[in-house]
C-alpha cells in the first residue's frame, strides 16, 4: 500500500470514527418508541406526521412529549461530546451529521423530524452560552405565539449563529474577560444546520405568511402538518 492510499484510508477511518456515530444516535426515533411504549401508538399517524416532541404533545401527552423533547435533545449533545475529543471542526460537524440524521433516519426510510430539539442538544455541548439565551428566546417565543415553529425559526435558525458569530466577535475584540466555549470551526456547520432546519419548516413559513399557520393544540391529535419538531 502506497503513502498516499494509507493516507487516504486514514482519513476515510478518521472521519467515520467521528460521524458514524454521531448519526447512528440521531437517527433514533425516541418519539416514536416513546409512544409505543407508552400506548400512544404510532405518533406519525397525526398531527405534522413526523417524530418530534411537537407532535408527540398533540396525544395530550404531556410528560411524554418532554421525555421526547429531552432524549432527542440528548443524542445530539452525545453526539458532539463524543467528537469534541479530536477537536473543534469534528465537533461541528459531528453537531450537523446528528441533525440530519434525526431528519432523515435510515430506519424510518429517512422520514423522520424536524431536527429542533436535536440542534439545540448539540447547541449545549458547542457553545452553551449561545444555547441557553436561545433556549430562553425558543420558549418565550413559542409561549408568545402558541406556534412552534415561530420558536424553532426565531431561536435555532436565527438566533444561535448571530448569537454564536456575535460572541466569538467580542471574544476577539478582547471585550469578554472569559474564554467561553465556541470556536470560529463550529459556525460553518451552525449555518448549515440553520438552513435545514429552515428548509424543513418550509411550509409553516407560507403558513406564518399567509396567516394560516395553526397554534399548539393539546387535544386530539390531528392532521395539520404544522409541527416543527
Amino acid at each position: 500500500m502506497t503513502p498516499d492510499v494509507a493516507l487516504g484510508w486514514s482519513q476515510i477511518a478518521y472521519w467515520a470514527t467521528v460521524l458514524v456515530p454521531a448519526y447512528l444516535l440521531g437517527s433514533i426515533p425516541f418519539g416514536l418508541i416513546l409512544g409505543r411504549l407508552a400506548g400512544v401508538g404510532d405518533v406519525r399517524r397525526g398531527g405534522s406526521g413526523n417524530i418530534g416532541a411537537t407532535n408527540v404533545l398533540r396525544t395530550g401527552r404531556r410528560g411524554l412529549a418532554l421525555a421526547t423533547l429531552v432524549l432527542d435533545a440528548g443524542k445530539g449533545t452525545l453526539a458532539v461530546m463524543l467528537a469534541a475529543r479530536f477537536g473543534p471542526e469534528p465537533a461541528g460537524w459531528a453537531a450537523l451529521t446528528a441533525v440530519v440524521a434525526h431528519m432523515f433516519p435510515v430506519w424510518l426510510r429517512f422520514r423522520g423530524g424536524k431536527g429542533v430539539a436535536t440542534t439545540y442538544g448539540t447547541l449545549l455541548a458547542l457553545a452553551w452560552p449561545v444555547a441557553l439565551p436561545s433556549g430562553v428566546a425558543w420558549v418565550a417565543l413559542v409561549a408568545i405565539s402558541r406556534r412552534s415553529s415561530v420558536g424553532a425559526l426565531g431561536a435555532v435558525v436565527v438566533g444561535a449563529p448571530v448569537l454564536l458569530w456575535g460572541m466569538l466577535a467580542l471574544q476577539r475584540a478582547g471585550f469578554l474577560p472569559i474564554d467561553l466555549p465556541g470556536d470560529p470551526a463550529h459556525l460553518p456547520a451552525l449555518l448549515l444546520i440553520a438552513l435545514l432546519v429552515a428548509l424543513r419548516h418550509h411550509a409553516n413559513i407560507r403558513r406564518l405568511l399567509n396567516g394560516t399557520e395553526p397554534k399548539i393544540s393539546l387535544g386530539p391529535p390531528t392532521r395539520d402538518r404544522s409541527g416543527p419538531a
